[in-house]
């Protein structure tokens, strides 16, 4: 019998300075047995840094076609591809010629490896994004992960301020690539 995706809820308040977006957002997501929760809070908060009305969770890891979270246009164009990890060049060429803009989130602390090996071969792509978040930013995430979250963001800066009722994270990412002005 196949395991089944836990469901998680998120309340997020989130002020966007840099942007002048100011929103509440009502988010369901779902953790694939495969991923692990790290991954997950990445996943949302690859959301509020991108954060949108039309922005939306896609199948994810279940589906090689889909990125993590897209935005669509009115005519299903797809104006934001947003994913998650360390992706060989192949998936992210194509991601690049399917979207208007492709931001990548990298985290874990063990992607610097991954870095230096295909680095050169992404500055092509110029619609591309890389943000790294590093270990000890993602680990002041993990304390807030619960079923159910009420979460409050501020983003002033490029840093991110991320609360609920009981923590506070101070993210500051790492922007590798940025060919996206």
């Amino acid at each position: 019998m196949a395991l089944k995706s836990t469901i998680y809820k998120a309340d997020c308040q989130i002020s966007d300075m840099d942007r002048g977006y100011y929103q509440q957002h009502h988010l369901t997501m779902a953790l694939h047995p495969s991923e692990t929760e790290e991954r997950l809070m990445v996943r949302l908060l690859a959301f509020i840094i991108n954060a949108d009305e039309q922005l939306q969770f896609t199948k994810g890891l279940s589906t090689d076609d889909e990125p993590e979270l897209w935005q669509l246009s009115l005519t299903d164009d797809i104006k934001l591809w947003v994913d998650v990890g360390m992706p060989d060049e192949k998936r992210l060429r194509k991601a690049s010629s399917r979207a208007d803009r492709v931001m990548l989130y990298t985290y874990g602390g063990r992607n610097t490896v991954w870095w230096k090996q295909i680095h050169h071969k992404l500055e092509r792509f110029k619609n591309l994004t890389v943000i790294n978040l590093p270990k000890d930013a993602t680990d002041q995430l993990m304390p807030m992960m619960k079923r159910t979250m009420h979460l409050q963001a501020s983003i002033q800066d490029g840093q991110i301020w991320l609360s609920d009722e009981q923590n506070t994270a101070t993210i500051v990412p790492e922007v590798w690539l940025n060919f996206d002005n």
